[in-house]
């Protein structure tokens, strides 16, 4: 067999992979009747990051909006305005116009932005409505044709009132400005744009946007992930904002679902060392070798997920260094048997670490029965490594957390370390444990027919401990 070293796929490599957005190029071809309609379970994750912006009227909502697309300017970006969405006046309320209350949550036709949310979710283009303030119909005006983004800014003063809507959010942000400063615009912007005296804006704040912004809007503050004093004049906010949205939009797509997922950063090393591993003709020693290379760098990145404590010492120069102190109550369980592979990894970064085994016995597709464990008796004052280098459905590592959670420890000091994961598998024991952290070097396409992995690596046992027959009778022959 003609083998390279991962210096020479990293030399002879083209292909640069990207974990961000994609378009669901299937849904493009099924337009055209060329192709079946197909769901794969790793397209039903690529999704855009979705971004609300909330706050009183006139707090700058606009202006951070404006901001935040500018400074995202290399990324697809939409913005949905919640204005868009204000209900028809009938004849009725136009003759009383100046007694409805535009600030109240029925003012808007919050069904209608859920079905516009959902379908730029799934990769939908949709046509959004735009609003006349001076007809109050959302008719008048030709609808707005909004193609799918990577990111979907939706803004509005009541975005998070709805929990159907936030439900939506990657990132809920509250622009909170005084309320004189609020007034202040909002007097400026009806009496010189709108033309309107200032008695009557001063009348239509009074009787409805400040108790409004009181019962409605400020109470939603507390579901906001960020909240940004005065608007678009904080820039810090706002770059440190976008700071995150590109760290979230290189991270793959379960990461922006799942905030207890973390998958390592991916170089040209770790995707040779992949390469290797995955390839069907690579001999026990190689996959050995570069599979302990791997092992070795999730163990690492699981244990930076560890609780510290600040600790000085000592140079040898005399001078004081300011460092930190690693967690001591820790121990490892590994399921049995490829979870054996990644033991020697965590005794190597842990001296002296304590390791349970759980063996847990596959009955038909899905059933699963626990055979055996043995666990350190003082489990539950300990964090805990959970070693399997595969995950597939995700049922055994459900068994598996379930019962060191019945041993006593909390859900929140259990961190799952694995090599490769199916989407099908996280959904499962993200969903199921929400306060564990899982650690992963890759997340592959999905499960095929037999339930196993793919692209995957095969019987990762088998080929890590040397158990695979024919591997054994090639290897008998070499020698």
């Amino acid at each position: 067999m003609n083998t390279k070293s991962v210096e020479d796929l990293m030399e002879t490599s083209t292909e640069v992979h990207f974990s961000g957005f994609h378009m669901d190029n299937g849904l493009e071809q099924r337009k055209a009747g060329t192709e079946e309609p197909t769901t794969s379970a790793f397209d039903e994750y690529r999704q855009p990051f979705v971004i609300g912006v909330a706050g009183g009227s006139a707090s700058g909502k606009t202006a951070v909006c404006d901001m935040i697309i500018q400074q995202l300017h290399d990324q697809r970006v939409v913005l949905v305005n919640q204005d868009s969405f204000y209900h028809n006046l009938t004849k009725e309320q136009l003759t009383r116009v100046q007694d409805y209350n535009f600030d109240h949550p029925e003012a808007f036709d919050s069904e209608r932005l859920l079905s516009v949310m959902d379908k730029l979710k799934h990769s939908q283009a949709v046509d959004i409505p735009k609003y006349d303030f001076k007809c109050y119909k959302n008719d008048v005006f030709p609808a707005r044709r909004v193609n799918p983004a990577d990111v979907i800014i939706l803004e509005g003063i009541l975005v998070f009132h709805d929990p159907r809507v936030r439900a939506l959010m990657n990132m809920k942000i509250f622009v909170d400005t005084d309320a004189d400063v609020r007034l202040a615009r909002r007097i400026k912007r009806d009496t010189a744009d709108n033309a309107r005296n200032i008695e009557a804006v001063l009348d239509q704040y009074s009787k409805f946007v400040k108790p409004a912004f009181d019962d409605f809007i400020l109470p939603t503050k507390k579901y906001a992930d960020i909240i940004i004093p005065r608007g678009g004049d904080n820039h810090v906010a706002i770059d440190l904002i976008v700071q995150h949205i590109r760290t979230k939009l290189g991270q793959h797509d379960l990461c922006k679902i799942y905030p207890n997922l973390y998958v390592i950063h991916s170089t040209f090393q770790i995707r040779g060392m992949h390469t290797l591993i995955r390839d069907s003709q690579t001999k026990k020693h190689d996959f050995v070798f570069y599979a302990d290379r791997l092992i070795r760098l999730v163990v690492e990145q699981g244990l930076g997920h560890l609780p510290f404590t600040e600790k000085q010492v000592i140079a040898p120069t005399g001078s004081v260094y300011s460092g930190v102190d690693f967690c001591k109550r820790l121990c490892g369980v590994s399921v049995i048997r490829s979870g054996e592979s990644m033991e020697n990894a965590l005794r190597a970064c842990c001296k002296g670490i304590k390791i349970g085994k759980i063996l847990i016995h596959r009955e038909g597709d899905n059933g699963q029965q626990l055979i055996y464990e043995k666990l350190p008796n003082d489990i539950s004052d300990r964090h805990v490594l959970l070693l399997d280098p595969i995950l597939g459905t995700g049922n055994s590592a459900v068994q598996a957390i379930s019962l060191i959670i019945r041993k006593g420890v909390p859900e929140s000091n259990i961190i799952f370390l694995n090599l490769i994961s199916a989407p099908q598998g996280l959904h499962v024991v993200c969903k199921r444990f929400p306060r564990i952290k899982i650690v992963t070097s890759e997340i592959d396409n999905g499960l095929n027919e037999d339930f196993r992995v793919v692209p995957g690596m095969g019987e990762f046992g088998d080929r890590y401990f040397g158990t695979d027959d024919d591997d054994e009778l090639e290897e008998s022959r070499s020698r």
